[in-house]
């Protein structure tokens, strides 16, 4: 079995997706790629987390605008979250 992905190796992939874009260095299709490769991960991985510290974690980064309102949505989905 894989290790679970922890909450914080989830919030510093997106943080490096974020930082990656702002930069110029991912065009749109590039982000949503990767963006798809970490949830395909968290899929196949699972979180080592609970519900609320992944809400937590979501608060965060949509208020340090670190996800859009869009993508938080699309992780609230395929963390079972909504």
């Amino acid at each position: 079995m894989a290790t679970p992905v922890t909450v914080d190796r989830l919030t510093q992939e997106l943080e490096r997706l974020k930082s990656e874009m702002d930069a110029g260095k991912l065009k749109h299709g590039e982000y949503d790629q990767r963006l798809g490769r970490i949830i395909q991960e968290l899929r196949e991985n699972k979180v080592d987390a609970d519900r609320p510290r992944l809400k937590t974690m979501l608060d965060d980064l949509s208020a340090r605008g670190v996800i859009t309102p869009a993508v938080r949505t699309h992780l609230e989905k395929k963390l079972g979250l909504s």
